[in-house]
This record gives structure tokens, sequence and C-alpha cells, in this order.
């Protein structure tokens, strides 16, 4: 017997377009019982600098940045953890109502936070369906998660990332049928 595919993951190379297909996808959900949050690059004068994080429900906080004073770091940025969890408590929380989970992304700075971990854990074992950027390189809880049996992993390229969203809805609609 075949698994039920609980989430679809998007993989790619930096900068191909993930965020943006994840976004195109919210927006195309909209007003539907949707949760999940984005992540954003912040550039200065064409410099990455560090990154937003964006609730689906309008929380906005700086996730990174090269200049936060924490002992929390991923390459030359420093992460907020507690800002992190305090999305994840908001948008990762186990609710039946909720028909899709949108999670960009599944990283090495996401995974810094041990109740982001446990909080997708428990949505991939028991919840609505999830579609999810993830990082493309990475052990631990990313490469594991990549592994699941229940979940569908596709890359995002530029030659494929415009028909994205719809291939997304397409799965959303028979993950949920």
């Amino acid at each position: 017997m075949k698994t039920r595919q609980r989430a679809l993951l998007l993989t790619g190379l930096p900068g191909v377009g993930k965020t943006t297909v994840i976004r195109k996808v919210a927006r195309a959900l909209s007003g539907r019982a949707v949760r999940g949050f984005l992540t954003e690059e912040i550039r200065i004068r064409g410099q990455r600098v560090g990154f937003h994080i964006e609730s689906l429900d309008g929380q906005l906080a700086t996730l990174a940045h090269v200049d936060f004073q924490s002992s929390y770091h991923v390459g030359r940025y420093r992460v907020d953890v507690e800002t992190l969890e305090g999305i994840v408590d908001s948008s990762l929380a186990l609710d039946r109502q909720v028909e899709v989970y949108l999670v960009d992304e599944i990283g090495k700075m996401e995974c810094l936070s041990e109740k982001f971990v446990t909080a997708l854990t428990k949505l991939l074992d028991s919840g609505p369906p999830v579609v999810a950027t993830v990082a493309r390189q990475g052990g631990g809880f990313i490469a594991g998660v990549k592994r699941r049996p229940d979940v569908e992993l596709h890359e995002v390229t530029r030659q494929n990332r415009d028909e994205m969203p719809d291939t997304i809805l397409k799965w959303l609609a028979g993950a949920s049928g």
C-alpha cells in the first residue's frame, strides 16, 4: 500500500525562486485556512545582510542579520532563535481547522530551534498537508525530513519555477481529496 503524501518539499539552488513559488501559492490560497511563514532576504546596496520572517497572519520580524548579537549563527548571519520561536508558536501550531501549512524554509537557521523541529515533526506526523522549501544540503533534521516516505520532493529550476505553483495547487487538491 502506498504511503499517503503529507508534504511536498521544494528544493533547489539558492536564488532559483523557491520563496517566490511559496508566495504565489499563498496568494492563490488567500481566504482559505492557511498557516505558516515566509522568509525574505534583507539586502543593502545589493549585499545580503540578513533575513526577515513573516507569518501568514501578518507578523514580521528579523530572523537573522550580520549585525545581530547572538550565540546562534549560520555562516556570517547571527540568528534570533527567540523571534523564530514566537513565529513558530502561532504559525505552526497544529490546528485541525487549517487546510495547509506553508513553510519557507526548513533550513539550518530554522533547525537551530528545537521548537521549530518539534512543531514541524508534529505537523508531518499528524497534520494537514505541508508545502515547504527545504535546504538543498544539510544533515540531521533536513536530511531526515527529505527521506520520509510520506514526503514528495521537487526541485525548483529556472525552467519549471513558473509552473510550480500550479503543480503545488494540483497536489494540494489531491492531498485533501
